[in-house]
């Protein structure tokens, strides 16, 4: 139903100090040498810099099925977080005033008896959406669950789709 990374806007402060330790270093560079090193170092920098980002972007997903949320993240080392969308309880969001003007946010779980991890999709874009879409599959979830208990079907039971 969902599915989603953070926003390239979340990490703009992340891209900000990059470009800050770029610009230092190639101050640096042309007080030590010559100007060709300076055009290396600088490009090298904001290189570097740019691809970390979008490495670190592309390799957190968000997913929300009509059974389960989940976060994945990381590329040698991966860590994912899944939860049943049965067990989600409250769907809160927040927003600083930098972050509505670039309109992204951190959308946080509350889960049935789970207050061990924090569960929350960090730096997404539009997270009022992000709510929409939980609140969505929930419906449909408890929708499927009733037309199940009625005996809607006259075969057996579907999986749903993840």
């Amino acid at each position: 139903m969902f599915e989603g990374h953070p926003s390239w806007r979340a990490l703009l402060t992340f891209y900000l100090k990059g470009i800050g330790l770029t610009v230092v270093a190639a101050v640096v560079a042309k007080l030590v040498s010559d100007s060709g090193v300076v055009a290396i170092v600088a490009f090298v920098g904001v290189a570097l810099t740019l691809v970390v980002g979008f490495i670190r972007r592309v390799t957190t997903s968000y997913t929300i099925t009509n059974r389960r949320l989940h976060i994945r993240r990381g590329i040698v080392s991966r860590t994912i977080q899944e939860t049943r969308l049965d067990r989600v309880q409250n769907v809160n969001y927040e927003q600083g005033f930098l972050e509505r003007i670039l309109q992204i946010g951190n959308v946080d779980f509350d889960t049935a008896g789970g207050s061990d991890y924090n569960f929350s999709f960090d730096g997404v874009a539009q997270p009022e959406d992000v709510v929409h879409q939980v609140d969505a599959a929930q419906q449909a979830a408890a929708a499927g669950a009733g037309a199940d208990r009625q005996g809607g079907g006259t075969g057996p039971a579907q999986r749903p789709s993840e």
